[in-house]
């Protein structure tokens, strides 16, 4: 066999012709192929080999240029990662022949594929590609023919030149097919016109990746595309990143300015970015009120958020309004029916809701909000003279009452506790597109009487707009959360805001209702909460320990606890260990892995799929990171991998895995792997709207950037039966006396309350008129 130099950028290449797919996936274009090898840049005993790699679907009779390492995969043996290919032309007169006459070009026959050979010689494709008018010349061809000639040529070559192209700029294949995928043909067009568009359009594409490609083109200094990029990237950096709805003027060009001269020498004026600001604000794509900047999309849903809660706050059905006998009627039937009797707090909060088109009703772990609850759907429907017995409604009958959560698990655990039906808020409105472009989607009105939204700490302000613009006036709407846990991972602080304004109604449970006799969980809770922690945990606590190790220490010692977990009998789905930060020996990865060898390790008996530098086994427990409401199956869901196989599909085999999510199961490829995660271990941000039996949570002093109080405090509420906590006291009493978390940037309070008062005055000179 012919071989190649070796290449001085520590790849090997090799050329070869397809001999069978083994895999390939049309929508994330990974492929797995068997090829038989031509030539290779370093010795090779065996003509054929396996390659694996994001590609379109190879074809047969064509020389591919590949270029990648080999590595040695556990189960599949030696295969060869494909980092770039290439499509090789023909090069001698017979292959361009058998080229031009294949099934690609129909009409087309040897004939007239000798035609053009002879006529335009070995570099015909190329010349035709570059001059349409060139086949004009070739006796025998009409002018529609030249066109479909031509026109194939451009697609079957062109994805070949976007790469090429691509690979020159720097693009990885895997990044370099992303874009192909969003722009096609107009790949090249738009990215020499404008690179800079690519960061709004293909996920992977920061400023830094777009500004080298700029550069390169000549689009360097205070060019108005360069600026106007490095603006839009600091203000969704701030959103996505940091909450914030909107960024200050000032903090929007100093951080803009900043990107903009990183590495390059530039010296960029406040002036040349407040210009592109202008212009930006004049093509829509950012807004500016007083000294803010917003995206649109942030803004637009802020303000529907206060239009649509002032719709539902002064323009409602007046409610009926009962007797305060009726209402205590009512609540003691409901009383001798649930067995219970409730506080006057907790009668206080039954009430509120009732009267009332909107309220809060916010507290801590054991305060009684779930008791709340169940008492509040049974008086209204006592009240109302309505059943709120899903059993006595056919499936065509619309339920009165609706009962929705930010996430899978936050709604299943809604539905057991009142027995009722609950989904995610996602799926009650029918989302399916991404946060950042709900203000394109325009949900349905619901349908019902009374609407219970759980975990509102969660809801982000591009979610709450979709969700009380889909509130109609006529329903009641009773807000449920903890305020001092997490904000929401979007951005926004939904819940925070409507609380601070004290337009919308609320009740603050305070009380501790549920703590069973011994239990410190729920009051070592409220101590965070309070900034002031015990001396230490009493070591006879039958739900609460603490073990001091320091941070190298912590991956053992999770280990540990999770072992003498499994010794009593505890599973994986039972134990959730949690970790502020992903790096490091104390990080969620690390603990992944620890943990999977401890609680699933490798066996025959088990299959398995490497992806990435994780590999996923059947046992494993499993975390969905994306929403997939046609599954049922939603960011945050636990789920457990079931099986493994190779399914036969037309004339390719394809693998197969079936994850459990609570009895759901859903299907995936390989490529899909990249929607889970490993769940030993996650971070406490993804584990909010869950509960577990037991949790195991590490603090130590390297996490010191996430050592905050809420942090701290919404891992510890997790917990059901038992905490678990280890690490170093210290860095546990640092955290909760850190209450400084970062303030977002929202307007929702300042524009709620304006528009209220203008409602009221309103109101008031109509009374005063009449």
């Amino acid at each position: 066999m012919h071989e190649t130099q070796i290449s001085l950028d520590g790849k090997d290449d090799i050329k070869g012709e397809l001999l069978h797919t083994i895999y390939h996936n049309e929508e994330t274009l990974y492929t797995v192929a068997k090829i038989k090898v031509i030539e290779s840049s370093l010795p090779m005993e065996d003509k054929e080999t396996a390659i694996v790699g994001i590609m379109p679907k190879l074809e047969r009779d064509i020389t591919y240029l590949f270029r990648g390492n080999f590595s040695d995969h556990p189960r599949f043996g030696r295969q060869f990662k494909v980092e770039q290919f290439q499509k090789k032309l023909p090069e001698t007169d017979q292959g361009i022949i058998l080229y031009l006459s294949s099934d690609r070009f129909p009409g087309i026959g040897r004939k007239t594929a000798e035609k053009i050979v002879n006529t335009l010689g070995k570099q015909a494709i190329s010349i035709i590609i570059q001059d349409r008018s060139a086949l004009d010349s070739i006796q025998g061809i009409k002018p529609n023919k030249a066109e479909e000639i031509y026109q194939t040529l451009l697609e079957d070559q062109g994805i070949e030149q976007v790469l090429m192209r691509l690979y020159e700029f720097g693009f990885g294949l895997q990044l370099a097919m992303k874009v192909y995928q969003v722009y096609k043909m107009d790949a090249l067009t738009i990215m020499e016109e404008n690179p800079y568009q690519m960061i709004e359009d293909v996920v992977g594409i920061g400023f830094q990746k777009a500004d080298m490609i700029g550069r390169k083109l000549g689009l360097t200094g205070n060019h108005p595309d360069r600026i106007k990029a490095a603006i839009l990237f600091t203000l969704t950096e701030y959103s996505l990143n940091e909450g914030h709805v909107f960024v200050i003027n000032e903090t929007a060009v100093t951080k803009s300015k900043e990107l903009l001269e990183t590495g390059g020498g530039e010296i960029i004026t406040p002036l040349d970015i407040a210009d592109q600001v202008i212009a930006l604000g004049e093509e829509g794509k950012v807004i500016i009120e007083e000294n803010r900047m917003y995206l649109p999309t942030l803004n637009f849903a802020e303000q529907g958020i206060v239009t649509n809660v002032t719709r539902l706050l002064t323009k409602g059905q007046d409610l009926d309004t009962f007797p305060e006998s009726e209402f205590f009627k009512a609540l003691g039937k409901v009383e001798e029916t649930l067995g219970i009797s409730y506080a006057p707090s907790q009668q206080e909060a039954i009430s509120e809701a009732l009267k009332s088109p909107v309220m809060i009703l916010t507290g801590g772990p054991g305060t009684g909000k779930t008791t709340v609850i169940k008492g509040l759907i049974e008086v209204f429907g006592q009240l109302r003279g309505i059943s709120v017995n899903p059993d006595d409604y056919g499936k065509k009958d619309k339920f009165p009452v609706l009962l929705a959560a930010p996430t899978g698990r936050a709604a299943k655990r809604m539905s057991e506790s009142t027995g009722l039906p609950a989904s995610t808020i996602h799926r009650l409105l029918g989302l399916k597109g991404t946060e950042d472009n709900m203000d394109e989607y325009d949900s349905e009105l619901l349908e019902g009487e009374l609407i219970i939204l759980d975990e509102m700490s969660m809801v982000d302000t591009w979610l709450a707009n979709q969700l009380f613009k889909a509130i109609p006036t006529n329903m009641q709407v009773i807000l449920v959360g903890d305020e001092d846990q997490l904000p929401s991972v979007g951005p926004g602080q939904v819940l925070a805001d409507l609380l601070a304004s004290d337009i919308v109604p609320a009740v603050k449970l305070t009380d501790i209702y549920r703590q069973s006799e011994g239990s410190q969980i729920i009051d070592f809770s409220h101590r965070i909460k309070e900034g002031i922690l015990p001396d230490q945990i009493d070591s006879s606590s039958k739900d609460l320990r603490f073990f001091p190790c320091l941070q190298n220490d912590v991956p053992e010692a999770v280990r540990q606890i999770c072992q003498r977990a499994m010794n009593k009998g505890f599973t994986a789905k039972d134990i959730q260990v949690l970790a502020p930060m992903y790096r490091g020996n104390a990080g969620v990865e690390n603990l992944n892995d620890v943990l999977q060898k401890l609680f699933n390790p490798p066996s025959d008996q088990r299959r398995e799929v490497p992806f990435g530098n994780v590999v996923f086994r059947v046992g494993d427990v499993v975390l969905q990171l994306v929403n997939n409401p046609e599954e049922n199956v939603f960011n945050g869901d636990r789920g457990e991998i079931v099986s493994i196989f190779l399914e036969k599909e037309n004339t390719d085999r394809e693998l197969k895995i079936v994850i459990s999510f609570d009895g759901v199961e859903v299907q995936y490829t390989k490529p899909d792997l990249s929607q889970i995660t490993h769940a030993y271990c996650c971070s406490i941000h993804k584990s909010q709207g869950s509960e577990f039996p037991i949790v195991i949570m590490p603090v130590v002093k390297g996490y010191y950037r996430m050592l905050r109080k809420k942090l701290i405090y919404t891992g510890v509420t997790r917990a059901k039966e038992f905490l678990l906590l280890c690490g170093e006291w210290q860095a546990l009493d640092m955290a909760v006396k850190n209450d400084n978390d970062l303030k977002r940037n929202t307007t929702l309070l300042e524009k709620l309350t304006v528009t209220m008062e203008k409602e009221y005055q309103h109101e008031k000179d109509g009374v005063s008129q009449d």
